[in-house]
């Protein structure tokens, strides 16, 4: 019988406890460093010299709160504190890109319960992709493609830990029985991080609190041109522009050097201080792309996402370029249905319905019930099938119908529901490409001028909906109305 390998693991301080944030989110980035820094150098060591004497192992760091005491907290909050008496902690993974957030949560955590917090290293082992995934000189190689096993030496990413059962409300406990502190664990973050770099061809550290998703490159060209104004403009507070390849220009007119290769969902952030920017992500066409996006996105912890897509509008007094600001949703996408079953409502947020609406008053110059030539509010069906137009119309037309739904596409019901599940706050505001019911298709030629100007207007509009929402206090975008019966302590 072949026996395991000796296991060396670094050296870290003992656990401590601490009363102030910014000590210890310090302490985290110190764990955590310390930890991938061991892991990384292993692991090129291995890959220098083959198959070593030993094992490797490095544990994330975690935050751990014990509270014996029901505090009344400020009822208004949905978020800083924890429902009841216990041990809670969660594990945490690059707390040097989560900074900002981190202090907020644990300053508010310990201010609510008068408690202080304690930082060490938890027993979850750090897989080695992801601890060297922020070194790009070093590739991982595929399994049998070197003269070692790699699972042997170093601990790998397990998908039976990297799940969504928090989130989900599926009862998930740490092995020591503390509850969770955080929606997601470190796996699933770092999974999730690895993911959008995947995808987005941009790192995570330049993605914004303010999150818009389109299905239309235009909106890119657009969104370019806003941010060169930005950039010229020393009092937007904007600072840079960055595109995939993390392409960055801090000047409105250097020309944005992008990859060769474009990335399936191209990505674009106007960053400002604090991540308080905007980032645009186009996830093109399809309830698939835009679960995938929000799956991972949403551990990034944004303040808020919209759609900002094209529909078919299904009314006849609807004109191509007119608005449609969602009310609610008909989910006949069925990518979410094992997650969250469609029985589940999806509430309409007052505070983006209301920064929805107030932009496009601002943009348009209408206002009132003038608004009502250009904009409608209803439900918006979200279906798994572009070419519904195709089957037998009886039954989809007839349950568009009774929905009382205003428009259709293939996005928007997902990533509301998935801002549902994911306790992110969400909107939807659409732009009429076409009438499929009324004779008026998508084809060549048949754009209006109006509904070109209606385009243009379009990306600004969610652009001013997001600038208003980041005037908004936090608690107050962030509220009661997403969080269930037990939730988290962080956002």
């Amino acid at each position: 019988m072949t026996r395991p390998l000796p296991l060396s693991t670094p050296d870290v301080p003992e656990p401590e406890v601490f009363t102030d944030a910014a000590a210890a989110v310090t302490r985290l980035c110190e764990l955590y460093d310390t930890a991938a820094r061991f892991l990384t150098d292993a692991f090129q060591r291995v890959l220098d010299k083959g198959a070593p004497d030993r094992s490797y192992r490095a544990y994330y760091p975690e935050v751990r709160l014990t509270t014996t005491s029901f505090v009344r907290t400020d009822s208004r909050l949905s978020f800083g504190h924890v429902a009841e008496p216990g041990t809670y902690s969660t594990t945490i993974t690059r707390p040097d890109l989560f900074r900002y957030y981190l202090e907020q949560q644990l300053a508010l955590l310990m201010q609510n319960h008068a408690v202080p917090v304690t930082i060490g290293a938890s027993t979850t082992p750090m897989p080695v992709h992801f601890a060297v995934a922020r070194d790009e000189s070093i590739t991982v190689p595929q399994d049998g493609a070197a003269d070692f096993q790699l699972r042997d030496i170093f601990d790998v990413p397990d998908l039976a830990v990297t799940h969504d059962a928090i989130v989900n409300g599926s009862g998930f406990l740490y092995p020591d029985g503390a509850r969770p502190l955080a929606p997601f664990t470190a796996q699933r973050v770092d999974y999730s991080l690895a993911r959008l770099s995947h995808y987005t061809a941009t790192d995570a550290r330049h993605f914004q609190n303010h999150v818009l998703f389109t299905n239309y490159q235009f909106y890119v060209e657009e969104f370019e041109a806003y941010a060169r104004i930005m950039l010229a403009d020393p009092d937007s507070g904007y600072t840079a522009f960055v595109g995939p390849g993390n392409a960055t220009v801090t000047d409105p007119d250097t020309p944005l050097a992008l990859t060769a290769k474009t990335p399936q969902m191209p990505t674009y952030h106007l960053k400002r201080k604090n991540g308080a920017g905007i980032t645009l992500v186009n996830i093109g066409v399809g309830p698939s792309n835009a679960k995938t996006a929000t799956d991972h996105i949403a551990v990034l912890r944004p303040h808020a996402w919209l759609m900002v897509g094209h529909c078919a509008g299904l009314r006849n007094s609807q004109r191509l370029g007119d608005f449609v600001l969602a009310h609610a949703y008909l989910r006949e996408d069925h990518v979410l249905d094992d997650d969250l079953p469609i029985w589940v409502p999806i509430p309409a947020l007052a505070e983006i319905q209301i920064a929805l609406e107030d932009a496009v008053e601002e943009v348009t110059k209408l206002e009132g019930y003038d608004l009502k030539r250009i904009m409608r509010t209803g439900t918006v069906a979200t279906i798994d099938n572009r070419n519904w137009e195709l089957r037998d119309q009886s039954g989809p037309v007839q349950r568009l119908s009774q929905s009382r739904a205003v428009a259709l596409d293939m996005e928007s019901a997902t990533i509301a529901a998935n801002g549902f599940r994911f306790r992110v706050p969400y909107g939807t505001l659409l732009c009429v490409s076409d009438k499929p019911l009324h004779g008026e298709l998508k084809l060549p030629g048949m754009a209006s001028d109006f509904y070109r100007g209606q385009v243009a207007n379009h990306l600004l509009i969610g652009i001013r909906a997001m600038e208003k929402l980041r005037e908004m206090p936090l608690e107050r975008i962030h509220s009661r109305k997403l969080r269930s019966f037990e939730e988290t302590a962080f956002l």
